[in-house]
């Protein structure tokens, strides 16, 4: 399968469980063909612990049949099929364990990192799209890289229930990377708690500012709510044949519904298929409010569950 394993630490970038240096292994690999996919996780995964780390768990081969919930990304975006074009994986671990604003502090200097990375992605194999998907707290690591990286060093990024605030977001897609990439945003209103939570408890950039899963509006960016049945009515033309939502609060089932990754992979691997301004058109142009989910009457009088988390 074509993926590498890099992690950021105090000490500078280095390969999961490997002494060989992150450079060449990288300059190797950007030898490929087909576009290079970088994939970030967030809070709680700490790559120098096994129990915890996701190269073990997300970035895995395959879900370990004992953790149901910690689908593996990988397989349902397009990697290990055997496509000779299939691309480069780039797993990318950062400590995000401990409590959240040491986490956040992680999160900006792994950021700073994955910029030095990403720069030496572009110098070596300037013609292959890069692209990165991320979800929790990992958007704040590539907003942080975008802040310092050249222009048209990153095409796409798909963020899963972000843990940004709106401000952040728009900052990052407005630096000379930022302009030149297209961000889709995907939120759902069940997971108003955890944005709530983050706003209590990690000072915003502006005041009044909101987290990302509200909604932002710049000319390169998309917000699509997940739960919204309409949204995902109109997706479906786009290949984004998702499961609807079944819980009143998750943090996860941006990636464990069924079909999310496979929408999120037809979107990083055929843009052309799945452009911009066409998913901004298809999104409805009033999304539902904050905690509408949580406190809607259920259908059929059946109360909605509340989502476990997956296995630690």
């Amino acid at each position: 399968m074509p993926i590498l394993r890099v992690n950021a630490g105090p000490e500078g970038l280095c390969l999961d469980r490997s002494p060989a240096a992150p450079a060449s292994a990288l300059r190797s690999a950007a030898r490929g063909t087909g576009p290079i996919i970088i994939l970030i996780h967030g809070f709680k995964y700490d790559p120098t612990c096994p129990r915890h780390s996701p190269h073990s768990r997300i970035f895995a081969h395959r879900t370990h049949p004992d953790k149901p919930g910690d689908v593996a990304w990988l397989r349902h975006l397009g990697f290990g099929i055997g496509d000779a074009d299939e691309g480069l994986a780039i797993a990318f671990g950062w400590r995000a364990r401990g409590h959240i604003w040491a986490a956040h502090a992680s999160a900006k200097a792994a950021g700073r990192q994955l910029a030095d990375m990403i720069t030496d992605l572009h110098r070596h194999a300037p013609t292959r799209p890069i692209h990165v998907m991320t979800h929790s707290m990992g958007s704040e690591v590539i907003f942080e890289a975008l802040r310092t990286l050249p222009a048209h060093s990153i095409r796409r990024i798909v963020t899963i229930t972000g843990a940004s605030y709106a401000s952040s977001a728009t900052a990052a897609l407005q630096s000379r990377a930022g302009c030149a990439a297209e961000l889709i945003n995907i939120t759902s209103r069940e997971n108003d708690l955890f944005d709530f939570m983050y706003e209590r408890l990690i000072a915003p950039p502006v005041p009044f500012d909101r987290a990302m899963g509200c909604g932002f509006d710049l000319p390169n960016a998309v917000t699509i709510q997940l739960d919204c049945a309409h949204t995902l009515a109109r997706l479906s033309r786009f290949g984004g044949h998702v499961a609807p939502a079944r819980a009143r609060v998750c943090h996860w089932s941006g990636y464990t519904r069924p079909g999310a990754l496979r929408f999120y992979a037809h979107c990083l691997r055929t843009p052309k298929a799945t452009p911009l301004a066409a998913l901004q058109h298809a999104v409805p142009a009033d999304p539902a409010p904050r905690w509408s989910r949580l406190f809607a009457r259920p259908d059929l009088g059946t109360p909605l569950p509340m989502a476990q988390k997956p296995a630690s």
